[in-house]
């Protein structure tokens, strides 16, 4: 069972990052909370603004499993828990073999767990890594409401729809904000887990919605990682 009080106390190690918006940040919230934009941006129970730790992980994983794909490595198909490990349903046998090797096996569980899953877990597995949320510790008084107009396009007939404006809430454009959080490296996290994460962070240019209207893009910035070689000659064998 996990104790929540000892998650800070078996922690080994943090990672302080932290991430500066370049344009606008538009990571929208379920309601209405008070304004007039149909998608209102997410902010602490205080008004400050942030990047959930569940978005920064999902899209830190997405860009694990793409690298690990080009370094040949077998890795299951997330987000959907059947197609997972251990259980990976509707794999191939051929494939499935692929997984049967010595370093997807952890000590006290006979089953096999992609190098993924051994960082981020799966149903079967906890994760190794907790994510804090990005925070943004601008006061909110100091950031203004900005409202950004769209509309709904009809892609098969490349119009816009009748009646289809929608307001969308943004952080304020070019102000470099930033937000920063910790991930934490919890015991028995594996050795190619740091070379792999550093790798995914270069990958990621952007987070929120609407990327492709040139909001969310950003940059990263967090002390020099100590990785030794062996930990980046475990991602190639």
């Amino acid at each position: 069972m996990i104790q929540l009080q000892n998650l800070s106390q078996n922690s080994t190690e943090s990672l302080s990052i932290t991430a500066v918006i370049d344009s606008a940040l538009c990571v929208g919230a379920g309601g209405t909370s008070g304004t007039l934009a149909d998608k209102p941006i997410v902010r602490t129970a205080t008004g400050k603004l942030l990047i959930p730790a569940s978005q920064f992980k999902g899209r830190l994983r997405h860009e694990c499993e793409k690298i690990a794909r080009g370094l040949h490595r077998k890795v299951c198909e997330s987000p959907n828990p059947q197609t997972m490990c251990p259980q990976r349903a509707k794999f191939p046998e051929n494939e499935e073999r692929e997984f049967h090797r010595p370093d997807y096996q952890i000590a006290g569980d006979e089953r096999y767990h992609c190098l993924i899953c051994q960082i981020f877990g799966n149903p079967a597995l906890p994760s190794r890594l907790l994510f804090d949320d990005l925070i943004c510790n601008e006061k909110a008084e100091n950031l203004p409401e900005v409202l950004r107009p769209g509309v709904t396009i009809n892609r098969r007939r490349r119009t816009s729809e009748d009646q289809k404006l929608f307001l969308l809430e943004t952080s304020p454009a070019n102000i470099q904000l930033e937000f920063s959080g910790h991930i934490h490296f919890l015991p028995r996290y594996p050795a190619y887990a740091k070379p792999l994460l550093f790798a995914a962070l270069h990958h990621i240019h952007a987070l929120g919605g609407s990327k492709s209207g040139g909001l969310g893009w950003l940059h990263w910035k967090f002390p020099d990682l100590k990785i030794d070689d062996n930990a980046w000659n475990a991602l190639k064998t």
